[in-house]
């Protein structure tokens, strides 16, 4: 089954999201944990987090991929942002469990100039002061384009995370093809390469989740700019390939293209119609 969505607003709350998503066709969705550029979180109404996890059983959604803001970085060189990060993640993670059970996704972070390693031995650090062992979630490490000082454009650092930190069990991957792409990772015409070299570095049972994303850029740029379904350097046929892979099948997919809600829709009519209940 192809659960599949975008990104939503959650401004008009949970329950809102979900009829949103509904009249999109989607069965997922992803959405920002507060303001995308950081600040303080908007308080949650217990009953409209209920609503919404009522409407996602009753419609047998898939699991819901939230994101944290884009401010956030565990391995900054300035220690102020790293504790913002951290107390960010935290509360998050806290709010996560009125809707149990599901991915909280977020990007690794930028190292900015101290060094791979040294951002590895960070975002590890982070990690381990707010993940907690009864959780519900699952926190999701982002696949990045590589572009300035990024952590996460390869599958080897992001696996090195996973095993410095000290609940590597509580922590997934989810891999957005725009980023593989631009990181060098050619899975338009080497999706198997790809995910067999994935499986050996970190193991397909990590992968939770995908944002579907067409790329502006040619294999390797390390810019990160997406395009359209079928807009861009991987194109549709490459990206239909994704979503009918054997090995990806059942994850949660999110769109992040740029696009309005009408768009949105169009795109996920477009890949129901082409996805294959019996690939």
């Amino acid at each position: 089954m192809l659960h599949i969505g975008c990104h939503l607003s959650s401004s008009k709350g949970y329950a809102a999201m979900g009829a949103q998503a509904l009249e999109i066709g989607a069965d997922t969705f992803a959405f920002f944990t507060r303001n995308p550029r950081g600040g303080a979180a908007k308080a949650i109404d217990p009953s409209d987090a209920k609503k919404l996890t009522e409407l996602a059983d009753a419609h047998s959604f898939g699991k819901l991929v939230a994101h944290a803001p884009y401010t956030m970085n565990l391995c900054a060189a300035s220690e102020d942002i790293r504790t913002f990060g951290r107390e960010a993640m935290a509360d998050d993670l806290k709010r996560m469990e009125f809707t149990p059970g599901n991915y909280y996704n977020f990007h690794p972070g930028c190292h900015v100039k101290q060094g791979a390693d040294a951002g590895i031995t960070l975002i590890a650090q982070q990690l381990d002061q707010v993940v907690a062992p009864e959780q519900s979630t699952t926190v999701l490490l982002e696949t990045m384009a590589g572009k300035g000082t990024e952590i996460g454009r390869t599958f080897e650092e992001l696996r090195q995370i996973i095993d410095r930190t000290e609940l590597g069990s509580r922590l997934g991957v989810c891999l957005d093809t725009c980023h593989v792409w631009d990181a060098g990772y050619d899975i338009a015409g080497d999706l198997d390469g790809v995910l067999e070299k994935f499986d050996k570095i970190i193991g397909l049972d990590r992968l939770k989740a995908i944002h579907l994303n067409d790329s502006l850029n040619p294999c390797g740029a390390h810019k990160d700019r997406h395009a359209r379904i079928g807009e861009g350097c991987i194109g549709a046929e490459a990206l239909v390939r994704v979503i009918n892979h054997k090995s990806l099948r059942g994850l949660p997919v999110i769109l992040e293209t740029p696009n309005d809600l009408d768009g949105y829709a169009r795109e996920i009519e477009f890949l129901r119609h082409s996805y294959s209940e019996e690939a």
